[in-house]
């Protein structure tokens, strides 16, 4: 299977441990993507997003600075025992966040739904979230 990496980089109006917990919170998370989540913030526990379409475990956790995680997606076409590696590196930028995302190993045929998929139901999302 041919892989490719997404490569992202959002401005957020929030300090660097803000944005962090938006992913890292499930209470959080499940609040900007209305859907249900469970979060672990251990290395290698487990959490699940938007009620189990996505999966995964978490790789490294420098709180407020980077976050490393595993994902697997239930759709078609997304082979059953692989894992995409999702990266957040967040930098303060006076009081704003710049959110360095990267996302390797992503099945070639899935990339450009995924770069829209995290625009939409992620980036847009939290920082509507974060204005309220």
């Amino acid at each position: 299977m041919k892989t490719k990496s997404i490569k992202q980089n959002i401005t957020f109006d929030a300090a660097p441990e803000e944005v962090c917990q938006l992913i890292m919170n499930p209470k959080a998370h499940s609040a900007f993507t209305g859907s249900e989540v469970t979060m672990s913030t251990k290395i290698n526990g487990k959490f699940r997003v938007f009620d189990g379409y996505c999966s995964g475990y978490n790789i490294e956790l420098v709180e407020g600075k980077k976050i490393v995680q595993a994902w697997h997606f239930e759709e078609e076409g997304w082979p059953e025992d692989h894992f995409s590696v999702c990266t957040f590196v967040f930098e303060k930028l006076g009081k704003k966040t710049k959110l360095s995302f990267t996302q390797t190993g992503v099945p070639e045929h899935k990339v450009d739904a995924l770069k829209d998929g995290w625009k939409n139901y992620y980036w847009e999302p939290m920082k509507a979230f974060l204005m309220l």
